[in-house]
């Protein structure tokens, strides 16, 4: 079973996604420039992390090619159509082995890719952090990126230091699929994931994983949860939502948030395309 390495999280401006996670008590690391055009910030949680990303470099942008899937060109295209929750990433510990298994299951797959960046840890030092990520996709759901994440530095991302937050926030609790057909997704993820997919009810889904659970809803489930309607019916069964587990929810910034039950909610429109729960763990 894998677990839920980091989700990323598209906007048109690195500065003002910044901005708004920080206004909402999350710790920020440095900015980050890969070297396919795209930048980043991480959020650092414990098991997980959010990734805060921009087109920065339009003109260094990998495009697409035959058996090959570009990260750089997804999320480029993918804002073209709008802000939001553009990929859903897992842990592994062989991304090429992954490929192969993917392959044997008669999901479409892509080549290895690898790449390093330049990071600096909390004291200032730089680092090079690698990464071997394997690709797939689904033509049911064009729009919801997927791969997995082999790291070769994972300390870089759990530093103590940066897994301190204002807010309270901890963990990954779960992520959100939904939109026409989420559900029918089920037998997919269970072959990405190494999962099982268990029925909470005719419209909800659930796939635990070893870091938080990924659930897939009809958009009247999604909508009790996060008081919105899916923000992207258009694309189909899409990444529409997350909650991140908090040790005290008085400490999530009440003007920014909305009360959903036991939940404080940003929805959609104010988050860059994404709604965010807060929950209490």
């Amino acid at each position: 079973m894998k677990g839920i390495n980091h989700l990323v999280l598209c906007a048109d401006s690195l500065e003002r996604i910044r901005h708004l996670y920080a206004e909402l008590g999350f710790t920020l690391c440095p900015a980050g420039q890969h070297p396919f055009g795209t930048g980043n910030t991480v959020i650092q949680l414990h098991g997980t992390y959010l990734e805060l990303l921009s087109v920065t470099r339009p003109q260094d942008i990998v495009e697409h090619a035959a058996g090959s899937f570009s990260f750089s060109a997804f999320n480029r295209d993918y804002l073209k159509r709008h802000e939001g929750f553009s990929m859903l990433v897992l842990d592994t510990p062989d991304a090429e082995g992954d490929i192969r298994e993917w392959q044997a299951a008669g999901l479409r797959t892509y080549a290895p890719f690898k790449f390093s960046r330049q990071a600096k840890l909390s004291d200032g030092s730089d680092v090079t952090v690698g990464f071997s990520l394997a690709f797939t996709s689904n033509e049911t759901a064009p729009w919801l990126g997927l791969f997995a994440c082999q790291h070769f530095r994972p300390d870089y991302y759990a530093q103590p230091r940066y897994q301190f937050h204002a807010n309270g926030a901890h963990h990954l609790q779960d992520v959100w699929i939904s939109g026409p057909g989420a559900l029918e997704l089920a037998p997919y993820l269970k072959i990405v994931a190494g999962t099982l997919a268990v029925p909470r009810s005719k419209t909800r889904i659930d796939l635990p994983t070893t870091f938080g659970t990924i659930i897939l809803a009809e958009p009247e489930t999604f909508e009790d949860a996060f008081g919105v309607a899916p923000p992207h019916p258009e694309d189909g069964p899409h990444l529409c939502g997350f909650t991140i587990a908090c040790d005290n929810l008085d400490r999530v910034p009440h003007s920014m948030t909305r009360e959903i039950g036991k939940r404080r909610v940003v929805t959609e429109t104010e988050a860059h395309g994404t709604a965010i729960a807060f929950a209490p763990f």
